[in-house]
């Protein structure tokens, strides 16, 4: 039977919670009433983003700092994930970061590290979560990919159509026993994301930016309708309907460019 939890009685775990679409996933997930569990490397962030969650929402906020690039981070929150006696009804896999140079130029170690975090960790931290849920027969799972996922754009590209095709598996497979599965597949998204890789922001025009309240809002709707692809707001629907019909070298875009 179906679980008929309420929000108050549920956690949500969330990877790369300390900004940009992380922290607003906790954000809006606390403000529904689920207590939160914010995963990142920064503990000292990690703590305050939680403090600010427990006194605004009055939820529960715990914090687990890890590196998700490394065995050892991943096999903390596999431990969490794994642990029956404080179930977890809600995954976000959301942490990742972006290389600025092409594929040629980039540290191969960097890129082994980049693969790790957006598509290894994605799978062993969904396999962990998916233990408890199927038992449940109530969960869901949000991977955090990537309109880059339907474009030909460096081995990002690669790694988020990875997540995005698994996501799709996952839904059809596991929905009728109670797991929604979805891939939130945002554009250009105003948070710390392009600064952190060096990116100079002012290459796309102003027009393809979304703000991540909208990015959460519109993913976390979907998620709940059950829908395995989340791309938010009309303009990329659009867009991405036109980039399956133009030739790959038009809908690759300009290369990134250092600020």
């Amino acid at each position: 039977m179906t679980s008929s939890a309420t929000p108050a009685e549920t956690s949500a775990l969330i990877t790369g919670a300390t900004a940009g679409i992380g922290a607003e996933m906790a954000r809006q997930l606390a403000e529904q009433g689920h207590n939160v569990i914010l995963v990142a490397r920064d503990d000292a962030r990690l703590q305050a983003r939680a403090a600010e969650l427990q006194d605004r929402y009055g939820i529960r906020a715990e914090v687990l700092a890890a590196d998700l690039a490394e065995d050892g981070g991943v096999a903390a929150v596999v431990a969490r994930l794994a642990d029956p006696s404080r179930p977890v009804e809600i995954l976000v896999n959301n942490a990742g970061f972006g290389l600025l140079q092409s594929f040629a130029e980039n540290d191969i170690a960097d890129e082994k590290r980049h693969l790790k975090l957006h598509v290894e960790t994605a799978m062993e931290l969904t396999h962990a979560a998916l233990q408890g849920m199927l038992e449940r027969r109530s969960g869901r799972i949000i991977n955090v990919a990537s309109v880059a996922a339907f474009l030909p754009r460096e081995t990002y590209s690669a790694a988020k159509a990875w997540l995005v095709s698994f996501s799709r598996w996952a839904n059809i497979a596991y929905a009728a026993r109670g797991v929604k599965v979805t891939a939130v597949c945002p554009g250009f998204t105003r948070t710390e994301f392009h600064d952190r890789m060096g990116m100079d922001k002012t290459v796309p025009p102003r027009w393809m930016w979304l703000e991540a309240e909208r990015v959460v809002r519109e993913g976390l709707a979907d998620n709940a309708r059950g829908k395995a692809v989340s791309v938010p707001t009309k303009r990329y629907k659009v867009l991405l309907a036109a980039a399956r019909i133009l030739p790959s070298r038009l809908v690759a875009g300009p290369p990134r460019r250092a600020k």
